[in-house]
């Protein structure tokens, strides 16, 4: 059987970020608080959800790729109602579980399936472009929604998704379009070029904790990550762009 994508990368990263203090400590210096990010999405990214929805006790919140489910606990601390999320990682489920109240399933993206109309808001930060189905996927998303339910999405190009020309050429853009969801985009790219420059001095400043620990690999890892944005903001535009996708059933 084929392994999924990153799937043993993402085992051991999640098994790390479950020990790891020096990591912690990083994640609340990079993003504004500590949601395990492997990705893109700090606290300001996170917090525009709750422009979008009103807070209430019955809502249905489902995360696609949940991680170990906390961004999905700071944003039901702000808004009530019940958890949901699945991810592929099963390392991630298995302290999605031990942390917090709700439905972590493990599960990916194109073969999970939940009833229709179950849910009021779906988040979905540097996951959509991993769907082998965009179109497919979003048909599903849209399915889970409630009648005015809202899907909010962290969508990333040039790296998983070669860059295309602006956000409506997106491969996102094109499906929603494809399914009738009306959305709104706005371009963070800036944003997302001066989060990766932050998040290397940060990792910078924590380098003899994760030593310490034994984690030289996962500063090794961060480090990487921010190699394209140590270059000038007019070329980093040229390879990368960085979107918030808000749709509205």
């Amino acid at each position: 059987m084929e392994e999924k994508l990153f799937y043993s990368a993402y085992e051991r990263f999640y098994a790390m970020a479950r020990t790891s203090q020096a990591f912690g400590d990083y994640c609340h210096d990079a993003f504004g608080a500590d949601f395990s990010q492997d990705g893109f999405s700090d606290v300001g990214q996170i917090a525009r959800v709750l422009e979008h929805i009103r807070p209430r006790g019955d809502l249905r919140l489902l995360d696609v790729g949940c991680g170990n489910g906390k961004m999905l606990a700071w944003l039901q601390q702000r808004l009530g109602g019940a958890m949901h999320g699945f991810d592929y990682a099963e390392a991630a489920i298995r302290t999605a579980r031990e942390l917090h109240q709700g439905d972590f399933r493990v599960g990916v993206m194109g073969e999970i399936d939940y009833p229709e109309n179950s849910f009021d808001l779906i988040t979905a930060m540097d996951t959509l472009y991993f769907a082998p189905d965009m179109s497919g996927f979003v048909a599903q998303l849209k399915c889970w929604l409630k009648p005015g339910g809202v899907l909010f999405a962290g969508y990333q190009e040039g790296d998983v998704q070669p860059r295309t020309a602006d956000a409506a050429s997106t491969v996102l853009a094109r499906a929603l379009e494809e399914h009738g969801l009306v959305y709104q985009v706005e371009d963070i790219t800036r944003e997302c070029y001066d989060l990766l420059r932050r998040k290397r001095a940060c990792a910078q400043r924590h380098r003899d904790a994760f030593l310490a620990e034994g984690n030289g690999e996962w500063y090794d890892m961060l480090i990487g990550q921010t190699e394209d944005a140590m270059v000038d903001y007019s070329v980093f535009r040229e390879r990368m762009a960085r979107y918030i996708f808000v749709a509205k059933k």
